[in-house]
């Protein structure tokens, strides 16, 4: 501990800490904008700036260390006048349509102008870009971007997918991917991480509640929803309650308020996805134990984020991946298949809504291979924040609503479902079921937690050995099954630099893209609890606890599913149905006819002239469609951006050759002169 003064007071803080965390240490709040505790601390936004005595100026505290004996005023006249100035050279760049921004209110700009007594900026000018960005799963909207720079952090620090960059120079900067490129053509992953941390509406996920109230609204339509298991730890949020409250009745009773038709639960088809994929992890040991062909480790594919990097980046390793469908994916062809003709209802009238955690969902239902008779297996996916937005629209008093069950059939679960939804979930479930087939016995950890894969370590990694195996399955006694689990792409690639280089010592590895997994989802509810994982963590795991099944091949309605309609565990029907192929992306989409990209707005500055990059047909309104019909349109894009720069690079560097010819010119003229008959030589 150190000794310092704050304000006048003598107080300590731990040595090493910056002077925005040895105020919050004494209690003494500093304001910020840019600043995220263990994630982003640059100091570009200059908002936390304090007055420190021997320092000439303004020090950002975010990144000042303190030092014993330092003397800090955090709201002296100084230091206020500063940060005024500095929220209003924000305000003079930003768009200021805040009644229509889907962050009114919880905007953190406005937070902070609140916070400052600012109430309107005295500095008017020209503003920077207002292009908008909109693909599939995530809009950017330039205008309302302050260079925070939070969003390429994460993108590059936590995910290390280096997507997100400045571009650009001084007033011309912006924020997203080189050459200016759409971020529907580039190898984003859609995981959404930008979206979570964007302190303004520069970033959200691309809207489907008007699509889906369309669809409500439709007498013609049998609209089904479906509820991924993290969302019942994160909506209370949306409302009021506290962090990590187990919503899953309340949820239940709000979707039919809502006016859904059928109220299902994405675990069911957890379930589903655990035998499915448990069979086929069986399968490959099976295979390599018997000396047959066999890839191995087997990775799980749940992660629609974690899938497009690989296809992006590690396309070489796809034949690792499960070529099990997502649970939501699955859920849906089902709906498609046998529940619409046990009611009797064309697959055509039916509508599927996924409410997911995830904004590269989105993404992913609009690829080709999730599709059965050419129909998509998921029509439109919320975020869990979409939600929260069309309940309170619906004037519904959800923190006051009353318990009721999902539907059945598909809505009945065991708790094995419910731990999907964070990191080590889904490989704790496959054990619970694959090493009871296996032995005919639990597995042998206490209340059924593998410990070494609890928790939020980047990289975790187990050992379970067979022994006394059922007679069935007496060449696998003795055998050190090998798993690991990780979440976040950055740490993903750790994992998948060890197969390419043949040192992976693995059977099974479980990956999500967003890190602690679905409960940190890029469409969860914003949060700024340092704690925030942990307690969503903790109320999944209670909700598994607190379930009288819990394990995937304990849930009757998918014994009952196999014997009636699938029949084997990875048999055709299922194949047909529950299984997918992956596609060799190329770092641009070069190698898919998928770009994922929307008709795009683009404009440099306000005063400039818009123009549209199109990917349709004239008149074409469907997305899907535009995805699918123009890859030719996205190369051509691409190469024209990319000479686009490259002729503007060339150009810099010719006017730079231009400029040190004429110095040169110059100087040897001026040389000459110097050193000709009757001139003065230079010494």
């Amino acid at each position: 501990m150190i000794n310092i003064t704050i304000n006048g007071i003598n107080v300590s803080a731990p040595d090493g800490s910056t002077i925005m965390e040895a105020a919050a240490y004494n209690q003494i709040q500093i304001p910020s904008l840019c600043h995220l505790e263990n994630i982003h601390s640059i100091g570009s936004c200059r908002i936390c700036v304090v007055e420190v005595d021997g320092a000439k100026n303004l020090q950002a505290s975010c990144i000042t260390k303190v030092r014993e004996g330092m003397n800090i005023k955090t709201n002296s006249a100084r230091v206020k006048k500063a940060r005024k100035v500095l929220y209003e050279l924000l305000l003079s760049d930003h768009n200021h349509d805040c009644l229509s921004c889907k962050r009114n209110t919880t905007c953190e700009l406005q937070e902070l102008g609140k916070l400052l007594g600012v109430e309107e900026s005295r500095f008017e000018g020209e503003r920077s870009s207002d292009s908008v960005d909109a693909s599939v799963s995530i809009t950017r909207d330039l205008s309302k971007c302050i260079l925070c720079r939070r969003c390429v952090t994460v993108c590059n620090e936590i995910q290390g997918t280096g997507i997100l960059n400045a571009q650009n120079r001084g007033f011309s900067t912006t924020i997203g991917p080189g050459m200016d490129l759409p971020i529907g053509s580039v190898n984003c992953s859609f995981c959404g991480q930008c979206t979570v941390v964007c302190p303004v509406g520069a970033l959200k996920e691309t809207s489907s509640i008007n699509k889906v109230w369309e669809a409500l609204h439709n007498p013609n339509k049998r609209v089904v929803v479906q509820v991924a298991p993290a969302i019942r730890v994160a909506i209370g949020e949306e409302f009021g309650l506290p962090a990590g409250t187990r919503c899953t009745g309340k949820l239940a009773n709000a979707l039919s308020q809502l006016g859904f038709d059928d109220i299902f639960d994405t675990n069911w088809a957890a379930d589903l996805t655990i035998i499915e994929e448990g069979t086929e992890l069986l399968n490959r040991i099976t295979n390599a134990a018997t000396g047959k062909e066999s890839i191995l480790p087997m990775i799980t594919s749940c992660s629609p984020g974690w899938i497009k990097y690989i296809e992006h980046t590690f396309p070489e390793q796809l034949p690792h991946l499960s070529t099990c469908k997502s649970p939501h994916t699955m859920l849906g062809a089902v709906v498609k298949s046998y529940y619409a003709n046990r009611l009797g209802i064309n697959p055509e009238d039916m509508f599927v809504v996924s409410v997911m955690p995830c904004t590269a969902k989105k993404t992913e239902i609009a690829r080709s291979d999730m599709m059965n008779d050419g129909l998509p297996n998921v029509d439109a996916v919320l975020t869990c924040r979409e939600l929260g937005d069309m309940i309170k629209e619906a004037g519904i008093d959800f923190a006051n609503l009353t318990d009721r069950d999902f539907d059945a059939p598909l809505g009945m679960s065991t708790g094995a479902a419910d731990i999907f939804g964070l990191t080590g979930g889904v490989m704790e479930a496959a054990l619970r079921t694959v090493y009871e087939l296996i032995t005919g016995r639990e597995l042998p950890f206490e209340n059924l937690h593998v410990t070494p894969i609890v928790g939020l370590d980047k990289i975790k990694e187990a050992t379970i050995k067979i022994e006394n195996p059922l007679p069935d399955y007496s060449l696998f006694d003795g055998v050190e099954v090998k798993i690991a689990v990780t979440s976040g792409l950055k740490n993903a690639k750790v994992l998948l630099d060890q197969i390419v280089a043949g040192k992976s010592p693995y059977h099974f590895i479980e990956i999500m893209g967003c890190p602690g997994g679905c409960i940190t989802g890029g469409g969860q509810p914003r949060s700024t609890d340092p704690d925030i994982r942990m307690k969503r963590m903790k109320a999944l795991y209670n909700e598994d606890e607190s379930k009288t099944l819990r394990k995937s091949h304990e849930n009757p309605y998918i014994i009952s599913f196999y014997k009636e309609f699938l029949g084997e565990p990875n048999g055709h029907t299922a194949h047909e149905l529950l299984h997918t192929t992956y596609v060799n992306r190329g770092k641009y989409n070069e190698y898919t006819e998928e770009t994922f990209e929307l008709e795009v707005p683009y404009k440099k500055k306000q005063q400039a002239k818009e123009k549209t990059y199109s990917f349709a047909a004239s008149g074409d309104k469907n997305a899907t469609a535009i995805m699918r019909e123009a890859p030719e349109q996205i190369r051509i894009l691409n190469l024209e951006a990319e000479n686009k720069k490259l002729k503007s690079e060339l150009e810099d560097t010719l006017e730079t050759v231009d400029i040190l010819k004429r110095v040169i010119a110059d100087y040897t003229k001026k040389w000459q002169g110097e050193n000709s008959p009757g001139g003065s030589k230079k010494k």
